[in-house]
């Protein structure tokens, strides 16, 4: 029952920005760990960022300064803001949902959305 819904993305030029969604529903949100990965053309799915509970961030070192990823938990949303754009960020951007234990460890349950789509222009 647990949907996540991935927006924002779309066709930007090199140098621009924009700012990726993604909302929760299904359960309450403060429990997850979220994060964003992104499969290129002609690469493997990768780990852009996450974002813990508490606030704890992490980052591939490419977008690492460009993309900062925040939640908001009373919308049960989560947002990459994307700046600064290079044709290499093209992809298709998944949000992703950990359930996390009462020790901060995985549980299991693991949800992904639909993914929203970027391009950029060179």
């Amino acid at each position: 029952q647990v949907q996540l819904v991935e927006s924002g993305g779309g066709l930007v030029q090199a140098g621009g920005s924009l700012r990726l969604s993604c909302v929760v529903s299904g359960s309450k949100f403060s429990p997850y760990t979220m994060g964003w990965y992104r499969r290129a053309p002609g690469h493997e799915r990768e780990l852009v960022a996450s974002i813990s509970s508490d606030g704890g961030t992490t980052y591939v070192d490419s977008v690492k300064g460009r993309f900062p990823i925040s939640r908001d938990n009373a919308m049960y949303s989560v947002y990459l803001q994307m700046d600064s754009l290079k044709p290499e960020d093209t992809a298709v951007y998944f949000c992703n949902a950990v359930l996390m234990n009462d020790y901060g460890e995985p549980s299991g349950m693991n949800y992904w959305g639909e993914g929203t789509r970027v391009t950029v222009s060179s």
